[in-house]
């Protein structure tokens, strides 16, 4: 199994159904706080990868559900020095597993990478925590990434 080092934001409901979802699945989680973390440019950049600039922003984040910002209209330059000021930005997870860095919670190429099924009674436990969608943002009226008021 693997070791993984898992960037959240504290108290996200999705981060903690992901998170469920790997440690069910028997990996060990090294899990940092990616809103006080020091990024630079080039490791931010690492987990961004080559996909187009406004898929690596958090569309849940209060300044683009509210269209302050508007991801679209970065370049892919501003769009990390943005996010490394305003961390909820960065759409989450972030996560290192041996060589390679990931943004957001892809099962197809986290099933590619390391094994991603629970063990024992997979449907009851997917079931329990709602594993059939680990990218939707959960929020509802009473909570919200800046609040975590539930």
């Amino acid at each position: 199994m693997a070791t993984i080092l898992f960037y959240e934001k504290p108290g996200c409901r999705n981060n903690n159904r992901q998170k469920a979802m790997l440690e069910l699945s028997g990996h060990t989680l090294e899990t940092v706080n990616l809103l006080e973390y020091a990024w630079s440019k080039e490791e931010l950049a690492a987990y961004l990868g080559d996909k187009p600039v406004a898929d690596c922003f958090n569309p849940a984040a209060p300044m683009i559900k509210s269209g302050e910002l508007n991801p679209q209209s970065f370049t892919r330059e501003e769009a990390i020095a943005m996010m490394i000021q305003q961390p909820l930005l960065i759409k989450r997870p972030l996560m290192k597993i041996g060589g390679h860095h990931l943004q957001g919670f892809d099962t197809t190429i986290l099933k590619k990478l390391i094994h991603l099924t629970p063990p024992h009674d997979e449907e009851e436990m997917t079931t329990s925590i709602n594993m059939s969608d680990m990218n939707s943002c959960p929020h509802d009226k009473n909570f919200s990434c800046t609040t975590q008021k539930h």
